[in-house]
């Protein structure tokens, strides 16, 4: 990572850094290579952690001095103990992992807050291409082909409110980006289903 590109990172990274608190303890789950834990740790002096199932990744963030281990958000959160971290991370992987609803019950089992970003498959130009086009759909958030695709279990802003609900997890921050991580505020809920490229959530048990 260059020292111009450590001054910044993504828009939709740097809302999940507002919402951590400084000088807090942060696990970032598929972390990659480290650019939100190294940015925290510069600006907000948090104690930051990190976990990433490629070796490319945990190589890069390793190199630029970051406390990364290879893992994988599915079985290796099982061993951390109980409130290990005020703020567990998992952001654009939650669609990744074989059990979405077990890795958000072992993030709020670890951390005292999870934050949580995915695409969402419920955007119009998704509908649209599939309706219209016949074909799975492939745009900025979600540009595999079907049969290549690392996502597994896709969903949308509903379907995660619909979870959350299920699970008893509070949602104590909700906001919708759009397909380039952009915040588009006071959108009501159906609309945010419609026109959300993202979902962001900041969580925590009740």
């Amino acid at each position: 990572m260059s020292p111009a590109e450590r001054g910044k990172i993504r828009l939709d990274l740097q809302l999940i850094a507002d919402m951590i608190e400084p000088g807090t303890r942060v696990l970032d789950v598929g972390c990659g290579d480290g650019a939100l834990l190294d940015w925290l740790q510069r600006e907000k002096q948090v104690d930051g952690r990190g976990m990433e199932l490629s070796q490319a990744g945990v190589n890069a963030a390793v190199a630029n001095g970051l406390s990364v281990i290879q893992g994988d958000a599915d079985t290796d959160l099982a061993h951390y103990p109980d409130n290990a971290f005020d703020y567990v991370v998992l952001s654009q992987t939650l669609q990744a992992t074989h059990e979405p609803r077990r890795v958000l019950e072992q993030m709020l089992r670890v951390g005292k807050h999870a934050i949580v970003s995915f695409p969402n498959f419920a955007h119009w130009q998704v509908r649209a291409r599939l309706v219209f086009g016949g074909r799975m759909p492939e745009t900025d958030a979600l540009p595999y082909k079907w049969y290549d695709t690392p996502n597994i279990h896709l969903c949308s802003i509903d379907d995660f409110r619909a979870l959350c609900a299920d699970m008893g997890v509070t949602i104590e921050k909700a906001l919708t980006l759009s397909r380039h991580g952009r915040p588009l505020p006071n959108l009501p809920l159906p609309l945010a289903n419609l026109l959300g490229g993202q979902g962001l959530f900041l969580l925590r048990r009740r």
